[in-house]
């Protein structure tokens, strides 16, 4: 399976954006350097905003414009369909209910089948949960410390999900709005690109 590997911190530095959620990750950053000061033409600035989501999520280049194209198909207003896409992966929402402390995290979590979705065994990161889906840890895995211990670090509140922490398990309860996404983007510029 292809993710995006490297050095989080450092990529989170040259994107300008914390886009790993991690509170040390832009502690070099405040430093400065020459590269900070750089000008960017229009294109560098579109460019700039869709490496930023990308890493948001941890998608790769090629799943990324798969996102894109089908929001483009979809009609009228494509930037905020792709974020919601995005949001609602099944590695995201397993890191947004709290289960894990990061979206690599979560998906390697799903890829070792911990959750069931509805009921049923899934392991597939990219996996699109659907408002009213029920996303829960498997018998087996309650045991493991790990869980009751991100569940109990988790800083998230978020209106569109619910998470019941004494049973492990996670609801998806509409979907999201785009105003009420934790993220830093301007999906405008996003467009702006793909319509090139």
């Amino acid at each position: 399976m292809a993710k995006m590997m490297g050095p989080r911190f450092k990529k989170c530095r040259s994107l300008g954006l914390n886009v790993v959620g991690h509170p040390k990750a832009m502690d070099r950053a405040k430093q400065g350097t020459s590269r900070d000061a750089r000008k960017l033409s229009e294109y560098g600035v579109q460019l700039l905003e869709k490496q930023r989501l990308r890493a948001y999520y941890g998608v790769l280049e090629k799943q990324f414009a798969r996102y894109v194209d089908k929001a483009f198909r979809t009609g009228s207003n494509p930037g905020p369909i792709i974020l919601v896409s995005l949001e609602t992966r099944f590695d995201n929402l397993v890191y947004r209910m709290g289960f894990a402390r990061s979206i690599r995290q979560a998906r390697q979590m799903v890829n070792h089948g911990h959750f069931l979705v509805n009921g049923k065994k899934v392991d597939r990161p990219s996996y699109a949960i659907k408002a009213g889906d029920q996303i829960s840890l498997r018998e087996k895995s309650r045991d493991s410390k790990i869980f009751a211990e991100n569940l109990a670090d988790n800083n998230f509140a978020l209106p569109y999900i619910e998470v019941d922490v004494d049973n492990f398990v996670g609801t998806l309860t509409r979907k999201p709005e785009r105003e009420e996404l934790p993220i830093e983007i301007n999906e405008q510029l996003i467009i702006e690109f793909y319509s090139r």
